[in-house]
């Protein structure tokens, strides 16, 4: 099943434009998404073949099963709320059938949550993100090397210049564990490679340093610390970045270059976008997702305000959230039992 074949076969429900052109918020270079509700031929609903979402290939455009859809709708997902409250003009195609899902149905304190709990993630998204700006890693990626030091009196020494001082091969070395001492290890050197020590770490990408087995009579050179744990998190940080940098939206990135704020301003955007709309629902029991401060948001779209002032914005955005909360009328939840009457109405209309 592909988007194609829902509409030759006229299983389309509803389908609208969404994202930006629905909230008031495009501008000449805004893309434009397309989010939709279908049904399934019968054979493939009752049989082994349910399908409960199908999108194209650049995710732009999506389309829910109409029981996904109500799913979702129960639990308050703000997109898919975002897609039933869509406005008249971004309503491309809306089957009479879809008009006994009303949005009053399914709005309730769930909001606080799923519209809330989604702001703070995206928050946590974009303090990573700035982290990632603001802190690069070099493409050469570090050893276990790089985390060893050698006591020298009452400091260490990094060991890449402590063997360089001396001339040392590391692989030449050989490490024995201190006992009640993690990560420490006394460090012997065998001149004339006739002791069979395994170096400090045996392979460049080594995640452990090796121990040796030590003759009684040696005398060790030094003490050796690996900070096993440093390294860890240095591969993993590794990792992510290197990964975002593949991944990126490189048009995204340059223009938080531009602005230079070190932060992605259009996730922030809709960040704040979606703790006003938590707030509006608590405190007038509806949804409107075109903006009323469109001019504000793009603003901070562009970069013109300071990071730190839109977490305070933020921080105050959630407190109201609270406030409202606490003196809505909307209930705990929908109204599961009357949304899946609802659904199965719709379904034996569909398929009688």
């Amino acid at each position: 099943m592909n988007i194609q074949l829902l509409k030759s076969k006229n299983l389309i429900l509803f389908e609208v434009i969404s994202g930006s052109k629905s909230f008031g918020l495009n501008t000449p270079t805004s893309d434009t998404d397309i989010k939709g509700v279908y049904y399934l031929p019968k054979e493939k609903f009752f049989g082994l073949d349910y399908i409960p979402q199908i999108s194209n290939d650049t995710n732009d455009e999506v389309y829910y099963e109409l029981g996904r859809f109500v799913e979702l709708l129960l639990k308050n997902n703000p997109n898919i709320l975002e897609i039933l409250a869509s406005p008249e003009d971004c309503i491309l195609y809306q089957h009479p059938i879809m008009k006994r899902l009303k949005i009053e149905d399914f709005l309730s304190k769930l909001c606080k949550d799923s519209f809330a709990g989604y702001a703070v993630t995206q928050i946590k998204k974009s303090r990573g993100l700035n982290k990632k700006i603001v802190n690069p890693i070099p493409k050469e990626k570090k050893s276990l090397l790089d985390f060893c030091y050698v006591l020298k009196g009452y400091e260490t020494v990094g060991v890449h210049s402590f063997l360089a001082e001396n001339n040392f091969n590391q692989a030449q070395c050989g490490l024995v564990n201190l006992p009640n001492s993690k990560g420490m290890f006394a460090l012997f050197y065998d001149s004339n490679k006739t002791l069979g020590y395994k170096g400090i770490i045996q392979k460049e990408n080594s995640n452990e340093v090796s121990v040796s087995s030590v003759p009684k009579n040696e005398e060790p050179i030094g003490y050796l610390s690996c900070n096993q744990d440093g390294y860890s998190k240095y591969c993993k940080e590794y990792t992510e970045y290197w990964s975002w940098i593949e991944k990126r939206n490189e048009d995204r990135y340059n223009t938080n270059q531009q602005h230079g704020k070190n932060y992605d301003s259009k996730n922030m955007m809709h960040t704040i976008r979606l703790l006003q709309t938590a707030a509006q629902i608590l405190a007038t029991g509806t949804l409107n997702i075109r903006v009323a401060n469109r001019e504000e948001l793009l603003d901070i779209k562009a970069g013109n305000k300071e990071y730190d002032d839109l977490l305070e914005m933020a921080d105050n955005l959630i407190a109201s959230i609270e406030n409202h909360y606490e003196t809505s009328t909307l209930p705990e939840k929908p109204d599961e039992a009357k949304a899946i009457q609802t659904l199965i109405s719709i379904r034996e209309e569909l398929y009688q």
